[in-house]
Parts: structure tokens; sequence; C-alpha cells
């Protein structure tokens, strides 16, 4: 069951709406049985989606070794009980945020579902802008959690953490593309990695988004969201990430891209603890 539903990917989404939640309540207001609600729809919808991601899927994941023994490739559940696990999980998530947390969770909620299951899931094996695409359902678990604290849609900060999250996991999916490459190739995906054997045009894409990230986190003093001591914390871990890329870059071997994937793990909770800890209220 935790393959069928991705529990161990999903706990990206469930710590980012955790801290949506976090810094919409800053300056104090945290309601437990909020909280507690929130996550529970919210992991409910993560894990509906990822079982209709697996349905659509089904094939694709079957010619790939890092798939193939996944419940539904492997045959260990069939397509019917897994659509009404994952109808079920979606459901529930969504009615349960829009019921016990509020109206803005539910539909941004919904929103994603339908995002993440209608539109990126098949775009994968007919664009390689499917990664800019799909960054947009992984991008909006902090909105989520921003409005179930409190935030509302219109303030620039629900919209930074969207952008954080956007832009985070274009060099973090890289990455799994390059590491991944020709699995993804062999189930016909378009991936921005495909044929880049050497890895130096995707490794040149994923130094450019952390970049971006590094700009990203000076943006907060023109904006007034964070105090000034997170600039230079949000510059370090960018760096970092540059830094780890440039290495693969003069090296060429594998194991410094599967670096720079690591470095993408460490980064986002270390930039959300500090953005939570500066954040003006």
């Amino acid at each position: 069951m935790k393959t069928l539903v991705k529990a161990r990917l999903n706990l990206f989404v469930i710590i980012t709406t955790f801290f949506g939640y976090a810094i919409a309540c800053r300056g104090g207001g945290w309601e437990f049985w909020t909280l507690l609600h929130l996550l529970i729809g919210t992991t409910a919808c993560a894990f509906g989606s990822a079982v209709f991601n697996q349905l659509s899927e089904v094939d694709s994941d079957a010619l790939m070794a890092r798939t193939a023994n996944r419940p539904l490739p492997a045959r260990r559940i069939g397509v019917v009980p897994a659509f009404v696990i994952g109808w079920g999980l979606s459901a529930f998530g969504i009615v349960h945020l829009w019921n016990m947390v509020g109206f803005h969770p539910g539909w941004i909620a919904a929103a994603t579902i339908a995002t993440y299951v209608f539109i990126y899931t098949p775009m994968k094996k007919l664009s390689s802008a499917n990664t800019l695409v799909g960054a947009v359902p992984g991008a909006l678990p902090p909105l989520i959690g921003w409005t179930a604290g409190g935030g509302g849609l219109a303030e620039a900060g629900g919209w930074y953490l969207f952008a954080l999250l956007f832009l985070w996991q274009l060099p973090h999916f890289v990455a799994i593309n390059w590491l991944c490459r020709e699995e993804y190739e062999l189930a016909g995906y378009k991936m921005w990695s495909n044929g880049d054997v050497s890895g130096k045009r995707s490794v040149s894409l994923a130094v450019g988004f952390s970049l971006g990230l590094g700009l990203l986190s000076v943006l907060v003093l023109p904006f007034g969201l964070a105090s000034w001591p997170f600039v230079p914390i949000g510059l370090f871990l960018a760096g970092m990430l540059v830094a780890t890329g440039q290495k693969f870059l003069r090296s060429g071997e594998r194991v410094d891209f599967r670096r720079f994937f690591l470095a993408t793990l460490l980064y986002l909770p270390l930039v959300l603890i500090a953005l939570w800890a500066f954040w003006r209220v």
C-alpha cells in the first residue's frame, strides 16, 4: 500500500503543506485541530492522486526497473480496486478539507489533483515541457497550507511559497530525469534529459534553475516578506546547489550528479525552516 500511494514521495507534500500553514500562522494563532484536519485531508488527496497517476502509467511502469515492482504493474492489485482506492482517497481528502478546514484549501486541493492527473500525467508522453507543467501541482500544497492558516490568495506570501516550490522542483526533477534517463526513454517519456548522455545539458539547466532560487531568496526584501538574515541563508543554500552542479560539470561522474540530487533534498527543508524563522509577522 505504501508504494501504491507513493508514501515516501508524498512526504514532501505533507511537509510543504505544514510549512505553508506554519508561515501563515507565524505571528500566532496555531489551531491544533485545523492543522490536524489540514494534514489528514492533504495526505488523502496526495495519496489518491498518486494512485490515479499509477493507473495511467501501468504499462510504462512495467518497462522501468525502478517502477516494475509497483503493485499495479506487478499485478499485486487489480485496476478496479486501485481505482476505488484512488477515488475514495481523493474524494475524502477534498471534502474533508472543504468542510473541516475551509473553501480555499478544498478547491486548491481539487485543482492540484486535476492538474496532476489530467494534464501533467498524459503530457509526459507528449512534450518535455511536462516538467514545467508538473511543477504547478507540486507547488500548490504550501498554498493549501497558507490559506488554511488564514493567509489570503491575494497576498504575496502565499505566491512566494508557490514560486519557491515551483522553482525548486525544476533542478530536483532534472536530476532525477538524468539519473533515470535510459529508463524514461525506454518507457517513451519526453524529458529534458533524453539523449543527454554526458549530462552537461541537464546539469546546466539544473544550475540555471538553482541560480533562480538564489535570486528568489533576495526578493523577500523588496516584497517585505522576511527579514534580511534570510537572504544570506537562501543565497548560501542556492550556492550549495550551484557548486554541486559545477562539480559534476568538471568531473562528468554520475556520482556527482547524484550528490546534486541529494543536495536538492537537503535544500528544501533548510530553506523552509529559515523562511519560517525570519518571516515578517
